[in-house]
């Protein structure tokens, strides 16, 4: 297995592990996939930066978090801006009794000395239907 398709494939795991955070409302889970510096825009344009902000807002919000039916995020592209950064595009899906809504959320992810990949910069986007 060649680097780049190994680095997509723990790619993928990391937007995996988001959705099975999300699903168990999975705090620290979550959170573990942060880079200590980085900025998240939530789906509502709320804008997080830093490690801190992030976590103080996941341990109020994730918790209390209600829906019905299942959520998704599927990694649809991966670019990499260099070997140790990527620009990832996440389908989100929430499958709902009302139907279906999506998000497409970017992720820019750094690859750390360790080999792991974290989020880094993040931005959630709804996608209204035209």
């Amino acid at each position: 297995m060649n680097t780049e398709t190994a680095d997509i494939e723990a790619i993928e795991q990391v937007v995996a592990t988001v959705e099975r955070a999300q699903r168990a409302k999975d705090v620290e889970g979550f959170l573990a996939l942060f880079h200590p510096d980085a900025l998240w825009t939530t789906g509502h344009g709320k804008v997080l930066i830093g490690f801190d902000a992030i976590a103080e807002f996941t341990r109020t919000v994730l918790p209390a978090a209600s829906w019905e039916g299942e959520i998704t995020y599927e990694a649809v592209h991966t670019q990499f801006l260099r070997p140790d950064v990527a620009a990832v595009k996440v389908r989100q899906l929430y499958h709902s009794p009302e139907g279906e809504t999506e998000g497409a959320p970017l992720y820019v992810m750094t690859k750390q000395d360790d080999g792991r990949w974290l989020l880094h910069a993040c931005q959630n986007t709804a996608v209204w239907a035209e």
